[in-house]
């Protein structure tokens, strides 16, 4: 299998904000060609929208990075032909209604459909089987899968395959295409001890090969260039209402709806000075009535004045 020249990897002020708020942000990476990177972080914190952000399937929406020189998010295109996935749940999983070989055969015919050039389609058909074969055995050889070890050989279903050995076919297919930065979600679950250090033993020599290997993990090895993603900060508790401070003269005093009760004295005496307006108002609304009925008098006279000097009027011209 080719070796290819790994790609670099640099990121600054490198985020991602959803509906919901921040995914990551403030990452910051500057790894050389053939480099081991792991994606270290609790569940939930964001890893693997960090690594599909560097290998071009997930648009960021701050800072930048580059890609073997391509910069992100431009050239979002460019970074995909480049990056291969291994096993990241929910984007590209193993198929268990297949077996090894059926998976391994679908991965090779959809690196050549897909990422080989046109004139490798014009090739004899037993070229391209031979060919297709051949890198088959060269994915498997540098993940560090043996058919023969399985229950069944190559007729041993997806479904059937311990973990290490599903991350391995993973690998196997990923690697179909020469890839120059490879990447894979959640390395270390459901790994054993022992299992985990396999794990990382293959990753680091498909790193020493040249090409960039781009990790999700609990736990980061030693030797790896660690980029840390932390949990979402938990939304901050909101200020507690402002103390009453209640003044010695308010302390006397009973509040109700933000109306003041009078005390004793102060009610009496307002009661006093209403009682003399009311008493003020009564003679004010006699005067007013007698008043008004002396000039209902006095207009009820001049009226039936009125009247009889036009009743005379009225006879004269009769006459």
């Amino acid at each position: 299998m080719d070796s290819p020249h790994g790609a670099a990897v640099k990121a600054e002020d490198f985020g991602l904000k959803g509906p919901r708020g921040w995914v990551f942000r403030e990452i910051g990476i500057d790894a050389a060609p053939g480099s081991l990177i792991a994606v270290e972080g609790p569940s939930g914190s964001g890893r693997t929208c960090l690594l599909l952000a560097l290998t071009g399937r997930m648009k960021p929406t701050r800072g930048h990075a580059e890609i073997d020189q391509h910069r992100l998010p431009k050239k979002m295109a460019a970074v995909r032909r480049i990056a291969a996935l291994a096993h990241v749940p929910g984007v590209n999983d193993l198929d268990q209604a297949l077996t090894v070989a059926e998976q391994l055969r679908e991965g090779a015919l959809l690196q050549r459909r897909y990422d080989a050039p046109v004139r490798a389609l014009l090739r004899p058909r037993a070229e391209r089987r031979a060919r297709a074969a051949a890198r088959i055995d060269e994915a498997l050889a540098a993940a560090g899968l043996d058919l023969a070890t399985l229950p069944k050989g190559e007729r041993t279903s997806v479904r059937d395959l311990e973990r290490l050995e599903a991350v391995r076919l993973s690998v196997a297919i990923a690697l179909l295409g020469s890839p120059r930065l490879l990447a894979l979600d959640d390395l270390d679950l459901k790994l054993s001890d022992t299992e985990r250090t396999e794990a990382w033993a293959l990753l680091r020599s498909i790193a020493a090969r040249g090409t960039t290997v781009l990790a999700v993990c609990s736990e980061a090895p030693a030797d790896a260039v660690v980029l840390r993603t932390s949990p979402k900060e938990p939304d901050a508790p909101e200020a507690p209402e402002a103390p009453v401070t209640v003044t010695p003269a308010a302390a006397d005093r009973k509040i109700t709806w933000g109306s003041a009760a009078k005390s004793a004295p102060e009610a009496e005496t307002e009661a006093q000075a209403e009682a003399e307006a009311d008493a003020d108002a009564g003679r004010d609304t006699a005067a007013t009535a007698e008043n008004d009925t002396e000039n209902d008098t006095e207009n009820d006279t001049q009226n039936d004045d009125t009247k009889g000097a036009d009743d005379e009027v009225a006879e004269a011209r009769r006459a």
